[in-house]
């Protein structure tokens, strides 16, 4: 496993590489995109990208948790969580790299 990690240059990178637009053009296309996506999260909707997977927002309601040190009951407030849910195409492509 490495500790790479890819970032908003990186993809721009690759759009460049591969699209052949202009590295400002790249950034601001992949800009767009994570803008578009955050954007429709944030208003509730689910995103589905095919053959990578479905970011999605579940509402978690109020419940009662305990701090793990003293015992104590404390509240725990509703909230919105993102959570995504990997393609099974995606889960095997990762799967397979662990085999190497």
């Amino acid at each position: 496993m490495t500790d790479k990690t890819l970032t908003r240059m990186d993809l721009a990178d690759a759009v460049h590489n591969q699209v052949g637009l202009s590295r400002n053009d790249s950034s601001d296309l992949v800009e767009s995109v994570l803008t578009h996506v955050s954007d429709s999260l944030v208003r509730g909707d689910s995103v589905k990208i095919s053959s990578f997977g479905t970011f999605s927002v579940r509402e978690k309601a109020a419940r009662i948790g305990r701090n793990p040190k003293t015992g104590e009951e404390v509240p725990i407030h509703p909230r919105r969580v993102l959570t995504f849910r990997p393609s099974h195409l995606m889960k095997d492509r990762v799967a397979a790299g662990n085999k190497s």
